[in-house]
């Protein structure tokens, strides 16, 4: 008595079933596409030519006359340059970095930072005289 539930079940899946075949490849089966699929771009007033049956869809976007005999806007603008910046400019700014510890710097950071204040005192006073000689015309 207990399987009585679950054949009751079964044969109405089954009845569902046998009604709903019929119907399906019927709603299945949708249209066929057109055959040919143009699209186009038509400038200024140009008519946009009509497909010649059915199988056929014609698709215009409309430019402005002056547009027609450019260049088009993805071949004219510079492609975006690829990668980080250059190696040298890497190496100098890990240079400037570094320059601090380095003799010659004028810094405190270093142990041989003190010889490099004399050398910039030096550049700045020829600096200074250049800009007078040549009358504040750098």
């Amino acid at each position: 008595m207990k399987d009585f539930p679950v054949m009751r079940l079964s044969m109405s899946m089954a009845l569902i079933a046998a009604t709903l075949v019929p119907v399906m490849p019927a709603l299945a089966q949708p249209e066929p596409p057109p055959e040919r699929i143009f699209n186009l771009i038509v400038y200024g007033d140009d008519p946009c030519p009509k497909g010649k049956d059915d199988s056929e869809i014609v698709v215009c976007a409309r430019k402005p006359e002056s547009e027609r005999y450019r260049i088009p806007k993805k071949l004219r603008e510079k492609p975006a340059v690829a990668g980080g910046p250059g190696w040298g400019s890497q190496v100098a700014t890990m240079e400037q970095v570094q320059r601090q510890t380095l003799p010659g710097s004028c810094s405190a950071i270093g142990s041989n930072g003190f010889t490099g204040c004399t050398a910039q005192m030096l550049q700045q006073w020829f600096a200074e005289r250049r800009m007078q000689q040549s009358k504040g015309e750098p």
